[in-house]
């Protein structure tokens, strides 16, 4: 991970008009914020709208970046997050109120072995996946999408959102929830040989 006081000096000479500071920043950078909200949106074109305006928006404020409270991956995902929010506020998503509770799923997830949830979504080995991490709230579906494909800790996640770690630690659970009733006919027929298990959701 880039050293966070070196990343803030090379944004304060972007935001200066220095050109290659700028470009390296964005290289090393553009990939996850894009990915982030490609699964936010759904919308590559979107993403991409999402990842030019994150990126000017930094600019625009150079100093508003705190290296001693986020790593700066982190702050551009903040920043994604509620680009991303607007555009689905804009379709007429709910992106305001949390996500009620869920049923509690009566088979549950075996607290020792490996979870089939965790390793397909690691490896998005099925459009089905993808097609339902898209269908979950968008509290949820950020939590997901930041903790399990973009690889944050909780506390991350929770400075991102601007929400605290137990927060985070409801929206995955009940996503998870969610996720193992859509997916379950899938689930079902996976075997489970070595496969990394799930992450905890421990800070």
């Amino acid at each position: 991970m880039p050293d966070g006081a070196a990343e803030a000096e090379l944004l304060l000479r972007a935001g200066r008009g220095d050109e290659a500071a700028f470009l390296l920043l964005y290289e090393r950078h553009r990939t996850p914020v894009f990915r982030f909200a490609c699964r936010m949106l759904g919308s590559a074109q979107q993403a991409e709208d999402v990842t030019q305006e994150c990126f000017l928006a930094v600019l625009r404020r150079p100093e508003a970046f705190r290296a001693d409270r986020a790593s700066l991956r982190t702050y551009l995902c903040a920043i994604a997050r509620h680009l991303a929010l607007k555009y689905l506020r804009k379709r007429g998503q709910e992106t305001v109120l949390d996500d009620p509770p869920e049923e509690a799923d009566s088979g549950g997830a075996g607290g020792a072995g490996p979870d089939p949830l965790s390793r397909v979504i690691e490896t998005e080995a099925a459009e089905a996946v993808r097609a339902a991490v898209e269908a979950l709230p968008p509290l949820q579906r950020e939590a997901v999408v930041l903790f399990e494909y973009q690889d944050m800790s909780l506390a991350d996640v929770a400075v991102a959102c601007d929400v605290d770690v137990g927060t985070v630690k409801s929206r995955l659970h009940r996503a998870r929830e969610r996720l193992r009733r859509t997916l379950a006919p899938f689930l079902e027929s996976r075997s489970a040989p070595r496969a990394p298990g799930e992450r905890e959701t421990r800070p």
